[in-house]
Parts: C-alpha cells; structure tokens; sequence
C-alpha cells in the first residue's frame, strides 16, 4: 500500500510571507464545497485558484483548519496532542445518523417489534464477525462460517476460531453496553477475541510487556506503516483511554458518534496487543454506539463496508498521522462508513419484508397459525432448497429456547413442508423437494 505524502511543513510554508500577501492567501484559500475536506495527497491534485501557488492555498485552508480544530486528552509517541474538527459534511453525516440510529424513525416494525427483533440482531452479529475477522485475515467462506455459527459446530481451523470468538465478543458488548469501559473490561474483550488464536496464549486478554517485541503495522510488501508507543506507556494510555470513552461532559464537547469513532481509532493507534487490535478497536466502537443510546448499531455491520475497500480504511488512520494528528479525516471516513451500513441495514430490510409478505401470502394458502420465525424459515428455505435445519440452529438464529425451535419444526414437519430425518441422537430438517409447489408457487 502506498503511503500517503506529507503535506509541507506550515513554519516551512509560512517563511518569507509576508502580512499583506498572508491576508490575501486567508481570503482567497477557500476550497469549493464539494471537495470536503482533503488530505495533502489529494489536494495537491486539485486546480488552484489562479492568485496562488499550491503551497500557498495550502497554507491558507490549513490555517482555517487549524482555527476549528480542537484538541483532546489522546497524545502521539512525541507527546503532540490528536485533534478533531466538525465540518459542514461532518455536521450533515452527524444529523443522519442521529435521526437514523438513536430514534424510531424509518425503521420498521420487524426491527422495533421484540418479537421478531432478535432474528435481524443474530443476522447483523454473524455478519459482523465474519467481515471483521476477514478484515484481519480469516478465509472461511461466510456460507460455511454461517453455517458453523447457526448450528454451534466446534470451529475446525484458526480462521473459524476467529470469527466465532467475533460473534461471542459482539454477543458480549450487547450484555454490557450499559457498563462504564474499564481496563478490565477492555482485556476482557481482548481475550474473548483471542481465544485460541495466538501463538502464544498467555497473551490473549493482556497488554504486551516491556520485555517482549513490540508489534507494528507493515503493509503486504513490509513496509512499515505505524509504530505504536513502547508498552511501558500501554497502563497509563489504557486508563485514559476508557475515561475519555466514559466522559460526558468536559471542557470540549464532544458529539457521541465521534466520540466512539475516536475511540476506534485511540485503540488501534495504541496496538496494546500481541494481535487481535483491530477487530478489539471495532468491538470498542459498538460498545461506545450502544452505550450512548445508539441502539440501531446493534442492527449494523461496519466491517461488511470496511472490507470492500480495506486499502481506504487504513488511509483513513495514515492520513491522521501524517497530518499533524488531524482526526478529521478519519472521522469523516467513519462517518461515511457508518450511514453506508444504515443504508445496507434499510436495504436488507427492504428485501426481507418483501421476502416475508410474499410467503405469508403462499402459506395463507397451505393453513394458518405458523409464526413469523416457521415464515422466516420458510423463506430461506425456498431460496435455499439444500438447507439443514437442527433444532439448535433454529435456537440459535431466533434466540428462542431449545423446546420452542423443536415445535416450530415439527410442526412445519406436520404440514408436510419439511422432511425429518435422525442423525445420530439429532433430528434434521430440510425442505422437501417440492416446497415451491406445496407452497403453490407456479
């Protein structure tokens, strides 16, 4: 991955302006609206006003910028403060999400509804381990990872292991979203998404010590791309870490959504771990979502966005640190990222409804009395004629009890719809042969 050129120093941009010619520079240094809010490695490519030079319009939208930024209590490995802007487009993210993600509106029913709620939760959850344990390497495919997830198998390889302690860390976060963060609580996360993963297992729900090797960030030709601060300092940056992430108040406002976006990017700048940071710092984010009343985040995958474009995500870190702690850019990033995943959330859906409506239509035609999750199976069952089911598979993806997933199948058994067979002490269900048409879908 190439890494971003850092903008020219302002003492070196600065020397030999004059007053007069610096007035003229803030007052012409402005750049169009659509461009938001560049880094120097694209903003060098933009056309320059014709009064000035390209270091000079530089100059004069740094200057502006730095006027609006605000500092917080997160420090580099010199000692240099992080900061953050608000921009216009950071603004009109911020409004969306408020609107779509902490309120009721838009939403339907089948995600306001505790009946039927907790199917879309378990959907958006094995979603989200899956992408995020691939954005760290993981190669299961999601059909056989879901599948795994579904049935409560064991996993078979380090990659499956990856994505079920994924889906057991996010399962986690909804059980303690309303807990204030604590160091604790922080390696507590780390060791449930590193269980079984390391090379070494000791280090698994523990910072690194002074005595070991330092981890970095190299890109895929090893070149180095982040050198994180020595693990003497990790006690101390832990602990501010989770007084920032449990303030409410302070000398700066702070809006929530940034809050949890900076928190993301405090853990994996930090890199306190032997492994397992990323998908840590992710985990951090929905904690800090849910926390602050975001409750739609539980609903959404950032990493399924994260993963179609793995290169931008980590550009949005690079652009930080070779901007003099500018957080703006990866704010801004993760803002992007998080209204894609509300617009995926609101597709998705879309689809189901629509999926729904059309079989209840079907099955008013076969008898009455099926619930909305023998509809849901129902429905997965005519796009996937080879499905198993189990009775632990049908527990676990509606959260129900063991005893309530066994009279779903067997009474859709009954009707005919799925045939039921004995593998060893298990029952199995799949959809019979001709669901379609027992269904009458022509």
């Amino acid at each position: 991955m190439k890494i971003p050129q850092k903008p020219p120093r302002l003492g070196d941009l600065l020397r030999g302006v004059g007053p007069d010619r610096l007035l003229e520079i803030l007052e012409t240094a402005r750049p169009a609206a659509s461009d938001g809010y560049p880094p120097w490695d694209k903003f060098r490519h933009l056309p320059t006003p014709p009064s000035l030079s390209l270091n000079e319009w530089w100059l004069g939208v740094k200057l502006s910028r730095l006027t609006a930024l605000r500092p917080i209590p997160f420090l580099d490995t010199t000692g240099s403060p992080f900061k953050f802007g608000v921009p216009d487009p950071a603004l009109a993210m911020l409004r969306r999400i408020d609107r779509d993600a902490s309120g009721r509106i838009a939403i339907g029913e089948e995600v306001t509804n505790q009946a039927t709620r907790d199917r879309y939760i378990i959907s958006s959850l094995i979603e989200e381990a899956i992408t995020s344990s691939q954005l760290e390497g993981a190669s299961t495919t999601r059909r056989v990872a879901k599948d795994m997830l579904r049935t409560g198998r064991p996993p078979r390889d380090k990659s499956e292991r990856m994505i079920l302690n994924n889906y057991l860390a996010m399962r986690k976060i909804g059980g303690i979203s309303s807990e204030s963060l604590t160091p604790e609580l922080v390696l507590d996360i780390h060791r449930v998404v590193t269980d079984g993963t390391l090379g070494n297992p000791q280090a698994a729900g523990r910072l690194q010590l002074p005595t070991e090797e330092r981890v970095q960030v190299f890109d895929e030709r090893d070149l180095l791309l982040h050198a994180p601060p020595p693990a003497e300092e990790l006690p101390g940056r832990l602990r501010q870490m989770c007084d920032f992430a449990n303030e409410e108040e302070g000398d700066v406002f702070i809006h929530p959504v940034m809050r949890a976006v900076i928190l993301h990017f405090w853990l994996a700048y930090d890199h306190p771990f032997e492994d397992g940071n990323g998908r840590t710092a992710r985990a951090l984010f929905y904690w800090s979502m849910l926390h602050q009343g975001y409750w739609l985040a539980e609903f959404i995958s950032i990493s399924r966005i994260l993963k179609k474009a793995p290169a931008q995500y980590a550009r949005a870190f690079l652009y930080t640190e070779t901007d003099d702690n500018d957080l703006t850019y990866f704010v801004l990033y993760q803002l992007d990222v998080i209204i894609r995943a509300i617009d995926d959330l609101h597709g998705y859906l879309a689809r189901k409804i629509d999926e729904i409506k059309t079989v209840e239509r079907l099955i008013r035609q076969v008898g009455e009395g099926l619930n909305h999750r023998q509809v849901a199976l129902l429905s997965h069952a005519l796009r996937n004629p080879d499905a198993r089911y189990t009775m632990q598979s049908h527990a676990r993806s509606h959260n129900v009890v063991y005893e309530t997933a066994r009279s779903d199948l067997t009474a859709l058994a009954a009707k005919g719809l799925l045939s039921q067979r004995k593998a060893g002490k298990a029952f199995v269900f799949h959809p019979v042969p001709d669901l379609a048409v027992r269904l009458r879908v022509s």
